[in-house]
């Protein structure tokens, strides 16, 4: 017979599920008063478990609030592998377009800034997804390279793509259509000039 403790660390079960209900609680609980204007407690509740759960499990709201960053990334916007530099970008770029556009998009985004100035846990939690996120790029670019292409480093990428699509969402400075996000690849790559609407 099946354990308590077997059913926890099967995937898909308990464990899994209360895992999802308390990412979804920070992340809307973000969305509605900011990063720092709830409690550990209020996130127990929404996602109706016990917050010593939470602390046996994350330890911190800095540590969640990291694997809430961290899960969303790596889950809503994985790396694309298309065989070529070129098609790697475009459907990076177009992933991460629809991806902060998406319900929970500018909740995280605001998420890991509001990390920057919540002490050295904060900052750590903020730097664990960055370095996630270089992790994975480098991991694309990596590959370019083995396929004897010229790849732009991490922080071209993060220039020429993150930078400018996060500031159109955190500013509201414009849209963030499939075209634009196409032009900041050629951009990039050389291939035109300056970005357009």
């Amino acid at each position: 017979m099946e354990t308590d403790r077997e059913r926890t660390r099967r995937p898909g079960g308990r464990s899994a599920r209360v895992r999802a209900a308390v990412h979804q609680a920070v992340t809307d609980l973000v969305a509605e008063r900011g990063y720092g204007n709830f409690t550990v407690g209020e996130v127990a509740n929404r996602a109706g478990v016990a917050d010593t759960s939470i602390y046996r499990r994350w330890g911190s709201l800095e540590a969640l609030t990291m694997d809430v960053a961290i899960t969303w990334l790596t889950t809503t916007s994985p790396i694309p592998d298309t065989g070529s530099l070129e098609g790697d970008l475009r459907a990076y770029a177009a992933n991460v377009a629809r991806d902060v556009t998406g319900p929970d998009g500018p909740a995280v985004l605001r998420l890991v800034i509001a990390l920057s100035t919540a002490g050295q846990d904060g900052m750590r939690a903020r730097d664990a997804f960055l370095a996630e996120r270089a992790g994975q790029l480098q991991t694309m670019l990596d590959r370019a390279r083995a396929r004897g292409e010229q790849p732009p480093d991490v922080l071209e990428v993060v220039d020429h793509i993150l930078a400018p699509m996060y500031i159109r969402i955190l500013f509201g400075a414009g849209p963030l259509t499939p075209d634009y996000a196409d032009t900041l690849v050629d951009r990039l790559l050389g291939l035109k000039g300056p970005a357009e609407g």
